[in-house]
């Protein structure tokens, strides 16, 4: 039997030994989450100020949702899509008229998602615009991640995302990301069918777009009769402040593409949406998924939208998020470690002043675990922090004082 002192290091060794070594995970092994917190298996508490890449902007366990949860699944988890369900089309109803479209296209992950988008798009392509057989274009930016397929890297310049991989799928150009005039000019060619884009690059460290950027980048493609393709897998469902982060600048796209948080995090829910004049080309046979659109996952869905709406989860993202870069500024001006703070709603990174080759960020984030509140860092030198959406001023207070005291015992080495 293993002592209660050892358990995460037997966690670890376990994973080390049997798992894949794909992701390079803090040394810290959780067993229970509520809220905006988490617990390891030693019985401590942390604040999670990652919500699982913002798949948990409800919080963990939020109950409503797990109440959803195991309602269903006494009764039916699974029909796949050979026949009909008694949830699937109340879903498809309110998850249309939720984000304002004719029609919802359900899957699981959100690079499921995301490939399901690139289909729809190019089939649309080839029978609406008319674009020639195997010709179609689609216009990505630099520093994307919209997830890890073998088509999506093909268009990453992530070289981890990359190396080896290929060969890579053709049809996609990429060009700087906030940069309308590069956009403009790449769809000058008469084969590009979409834009596809993340209003903010999460992943990229939080980089987010001019104010306009959308509005042009929507306008420029309407001109040129392109769909614009808006990824909001992670920043959607109230993360930025907004129900979408293309909300504030008040921009519909043709193809919306949501996942993580539009279950809360407590089951694989991904969605293409757009409306009819576009998925309307995708006929029997032609895209699906086993699970996708499955009972269990629309009541799920639909229980964690119910929360955002109910909660306020966008204007408490916009409320918090603003007191917590304004708490982060303040910081900088303190130290020297901080290069810049920058981020919308409780999507929010701090760029460490050191090269993205360095452990400082890494150290750091291992620092923040030890004073109780997890991170994690991406891109080398910038670390994310997205708490969940419930989070309070009291609990953003003491998360704040958290990272004060962290970076400030760093320094002080």
């Amino acid at each position: 039997m293993v002592s209660k002192s050892n358990l995460s290091q037997e966690a670890i060794h376990l994973e080390n030994r049997y798992g894949a070594h794909n992701y390079h995970p803090l040394p810290v092994v959780l067993t229970k989450g509520k809220g905006v917190y988490v617990w390891d298996v030693e019985g401590r508490r942390y604040f999670d100020f990652l919500s699982a890449y913002s798949a948990v902007n409800q919080g963990h366990c939020h109950p409503k949702i797990i109440e959803a949860l195991t309602n269903q699944a006494a009764t039916l988890t699974l029909t796949s899509r050979a026949f009909y369900n008694d949830n699937l089309g109340q879903y498809e109803k309110f998850v249309s008229e939720f984000f304002g479209f004719d029609k919802v296209l359900p899957m699981n992950t959100g690079a499921e998602a995301v490939e399901t988008a690139i289909k729809l798009c190019r089939k649309w392509g080839y029978e609406k615009k008319g674009i020639a057989t195997d010709q179609a274009v689609i216009v990505t930016c630099k520093e994307n991640f919209h997830g890890r397929t073998t088509t999506i890297v093909s268009f990453s310049n992530d070289s981890d995302a990359y190396n080896h991989f290929g060969p890579f799928t053709p049809g996609f150009l990429t060009i700087p990301y906030n940069d309308t005039e590069a956009l403009e000019k790449a769809l000058e060619d008469p084969n590009v069918v979409g834009f596809l884009v993340e209003p903010i690059q999460g992943e990229a460290g939080v980089k987010v777009p001019a104010e306009g950027f959308l509005t042009r980048a929507a306008e420029i493609c309407k001109h040129n009769n392109v769909l614009f393709m808006a990824d909001e897998v992670q920043t959607g469902i109230a993360r930025t402040g907004k129900r979408l982060a293309v909300d504030h600048e008040n921009v519909k796209p043709d193809i919306l593409i949501l996942g993580k948080a539009l279950s809360g995090g407590v089951y694989p829910v991904s969605a293409v949406l757009a409306n009819d004049h576009i998925m309307m080309v995708m006929q029997p046979g032609q895209h699906g998924s086993t699970f996708g659109g499955n009972p269990l996952a629309c009541k799920v869905a639909v229980a964690a939208l119910e929360v955002v709406r109910d909660e306020n989860l966008a204007e408490n993202a916009e409320k918090m998020g603003q007191r917590f870069r304004d708490e982060m500024q303040t910081l900088q001006t303190e130290t020297h470690l901080i290069q810049q703070i920058r981020g919308k709603g409780l999507l929010n990174a701090m760029v460490i002043n050191d090269t993205p080759d360095s452990n400082t960020a890494w150290n750091i984030c291992v620092q923040l675990k030890e004073n109780g509140l997890l991170a994690k860092p991406t891109h080398g030198n910038i670390i994310r922090f997205a708490p969940p959406l419930v989070i309070n001023e009291e609990q953003l207070t003491e998360g704040v004082n958290i990272i004060r005291k962290t970076i400030s015992e760093y320094q002080a080495k």
